[in-house]
């Protein structure tokens, strides 16, 4: 694939995300947080270290970050995400919550970004978070690649997201999945294969936690 039909894939996603998000990210946080489950686990279990570099791929309105933010003072937080309308409102609340200037928040896709020319890093990012991403983002396999890329040894991935829902009600699971694919959103049980696929391969080693009956599993993936 040539750069220039990258470039284009790229611009119709971010068309794509600021369409549904231009209206939709006033009331996101309000209505995500009754099923976007397990999110504060995978915060409460980064366990960043002072100093780290804590990176966010599909940040939204940046509630995850100004959590992060607050519970590892002494981390570097950064976040991105493809569309300049939610960023509208992640960097509101930042400034709601007098993170301004702790929190750096940019325009960029999840299988491409350059934390360098984002950030200006010197260091590499320690720690990638992917809540509730990867089942809306098309290239989540590049984007799991490009993040192992990015990651030194020892660095880590960690995502968040929807699970088969196996020990649930049929008709609940059923429901969920049907509402979920209205907003583009999908269960990919494939995710959790690509990432056991890498760790037979010898890429790192992988945790995952299945929770709430498995509606939602938290994963950690720690490169060798």
């Amino acid at each position: 694939m040539t750069s220039n039909v990258i470039r284009s894939d790229e611009d119709q996603v971010k068309k794509d995300m600021d369409n549904m998000y231009r209206w939709t990210r006033h009331v996101y946080d309000l209505t995500r947080k009754y099923y976007l489950l397990g999110r504060d686990d995978l915060i409460a279990n980064l366990d960043a270290k002072d100093g780290e570099n804590i990176c966010e791929v599909g940040c939204g309105t940046s509630r995850n970050l100004i959590k992060i933010a607050k519970k590892y003072p002494k981390a570097n937080i950064y976040g991105l995400d493809a569309s300049d309308e939610m960023l509208k409102t992640a960097n509101k609340n930042v400034e709601i919550a007098a993170l301004t200037g702790k929190l750096n928040l940019k325009q960029a896709y999840s299988q491409s970004f350059d934390p360098k020319a984002l950030f200006g890093l010197d260091q590499p990012l320690d720690k990638i978070v992917f809540s509730y991403a990867l089942s809306i983002i098309p290239p989540w396999k590049e984007s799991i690649d490009h993040a192992l890329e990015l990651l030194p040894a020892g660095g880590e991935i960690h995502i968040v997201d929807f699970g088969s829902q196996d020990d649930l009600p049929k008709p609940f699971s059923k429901f969920v999945f049907w509402w979920l694919r209205l907003f583009h959103v999908y269960h990919k049980p494939e995710i959790l294969e690509y990432l056991v696929s890498l760790e037979t391969a010898g890429k790192g080693s992988l945790e995952v936690t299945h929770m709430y009956k498995k509606y939602a599993y938290r994963a950690v993936f720690r490169k060798v």
